[in-house]
């Protein structure tokens, strides 16, 4: 999950004031502890002037109040404020750690649980299900992929993805773990109901106290944390850490480090982490 970064501007631009704006930079703060920035106004704006229109709403107050008042709408709110920017295989060095340097002592034991915490349309855990599938094979493994919008579960659970979408799967991996589409699907491609089906869809706001959801030997946290202020940071580690096995793999993207975020995690390489064994 992540932050817009770009919107077509419309008439209504204009039509949010200051004191609004607040408002919802408040609200994503508070139920995604995602921190926007001023520059970020005309984003918030175009991002919403839609649903204003379809709801035939005069003001962007008149549409705050109605997401306070509806927990569905509130919902939706989230959703046009985040979009959720992934790709199959994308930051690459971490599958290859986690199918060389991991999962070969992983074998005899089980069953294995991967955790994609911020998982957006799903290319991330059926990247990782790929690698699983591949070295662990019919070996006890499952991956659980949770996200806070509800509308890209929808599409991740779902599987099906455009060819343009594939074009990161290896070509071998996209031929064994790939269903191509035909008649009405032609030009798309659904992920193998084998893959799927070990994958466990759900939606999860990682700054409200956390479900039960057992122990994982990893957890990818990638492209999130970079929105969130050095608090909420740590606030969100320290809640899943609890969760991660010791000697488990802690993993989050290129462009972040856990500087004052947590010393509980020890790096093993740029990204990587791994948490003390007991």
């Amino acid at each position: 999950m992540a932050l817009a970064t770009s919107t077509a501007p419309t008439s209504s631009n204009s039509g949010l004031s200051t004191q609004e704006f607040q408002l919802f930079r408040n609200l994503i703060y508070k139920q995604a502890g995602i921190s926007l920035s001023d520059a970020k106004k005309p984003l918030v704006a175009g991002r919403l002037s839609k649903r204003l229109r379809q709801l035939e709403l005069n003001s962007y107050t008149e549409y705050f109040r109605r997401v306070q008042g509806d927990g569905k709408e509130l919902q939706v709110a989230i959703d046009l404020l985040t979009t959720n920017e992934t790709y199959f295989f994308r930051e690459s060095k971490h599958f290859d750690f986690l199918r060389e340097q991991i999962l070969p002592g992983a074998i005899g034991r089980g069953p294995f649980r991967i955790w994609s915490g911020a998982c957006s349309s799903g290319e991330e855990p059926y990247t990782i299900a790929m690698v699983l599938a591949e070295v662990l094979g019919t070996r006890p493994w499952e991956i659980v992929a949770s996200d806070l919008s509800s509308r890209v579960l929808q599409q991740a659970a779902s599987g099906l993805y455009t060819m343009e979408d594939c074009s990161g799967i290896p070509r071998d991996l996209l031929r064994k773990h790939c269903l191509k589409g035909v008649g009405q699907h032609e030009g798309s491609v659904l992920i193998n109901p084998a893959l799927r089906e070990r994958i466990n869809f759900r939606q999860i706001n990682l700054n409200n106290t956390l479900p039960s959801l057992g122990m994982f030997d990893v957890v990818f946290l990638r492209n999130v944390m970079i929105y969130f202020d050095i608090e909420t940071k740590r606030q969100v580690v320290q809640r899943i850490l609890p969760l991660l096995k010791p000697g488990g793999y802690f993993m989050i993207s290129h462009s972040e480090n856990l500087n004052g975020v947590s010393d509980a995690l020890k790096p093993v390489r740029p990204s990587i982490y791994r948490k003390p064994d007991a």
